[in-house]
This record gives C-alpha cells, structure tokens and sequence, in this order.
C-alpha cells in the first residue's frame, strides 16, 4: 500500500506528547506499505483490532491503545490517507468517519 503521508506520522511522534508513539507508528507503517489490502476483511485479517468504518475508514490502535490512529483506504488504488493520530481521550471527541486533520 502508498501510506499518504509519512510525514504526518514523524509529526505526531516528533512532539513531546506523541513520542512514545514513535515505535509503534513506525512498525504500522512499514507493515502498512508491504500489505496488499483489497478489502476490510484483508486489514481485519492482520489487525484483528481495527475497527472499519463508514466513509472507507478504518481505525487502528496504537501504543496499548493509548493512541488512535484513523486512515481512509482507497482499496482499488491501494492507497492509505493518514486523516488523524492522537489520544484515545482525543479521539472520543471527533467523527471518525469525517476527520481530515492530517
């Protein structure tokens, strides 16, 4: 898969808050970009965890589940959008399926 963009995720991990994130961030990513995910199924099947979505979102946990990470997949391109990275206390704040902060 094309992850869009990496460098939202060296933002998040580069500020003091999100630093401890670095090495679990940096371990999705390069999972991320060696899968072949055609369907929900294909991410549910290595990440039994995440949570799919409307709006083709799709809702990882990172760090312990310390931390949320939303992307939107576009399956047929194979293409990643990173569209949020933050707390789990910030997450309960937005719209998953809306979020375009990154």
């Amino acid at each position: 898969m094309r992850v869009i963009a990496k460098s939202s995720l060296v933002n998040f991990w580069s500020q003091p808050q999100g630093a401890d994130a670095k090495a679990a961030l940096q371990s999705w990513y390069d999972e991320a970009i060696k899968a072949d995910w055609k369907t929900p199924q294909h991410v549910k099947d290595q990440y039994r965890g995440a949570s799919i979505c409307g709006n083709n979102r799709v809702v990882f946990n990172i760090g312990g589940n310390k931390y949320r990470l939303i992307v939107e997949m576009q399956y047929r391109v194979g293409i990643v959008w990173v569209k949020f990275i933050g707390t789990h206390a910030r997450y309960d704040q937005i719209n998953a399926e809306t979020i375009n902060e990154y």
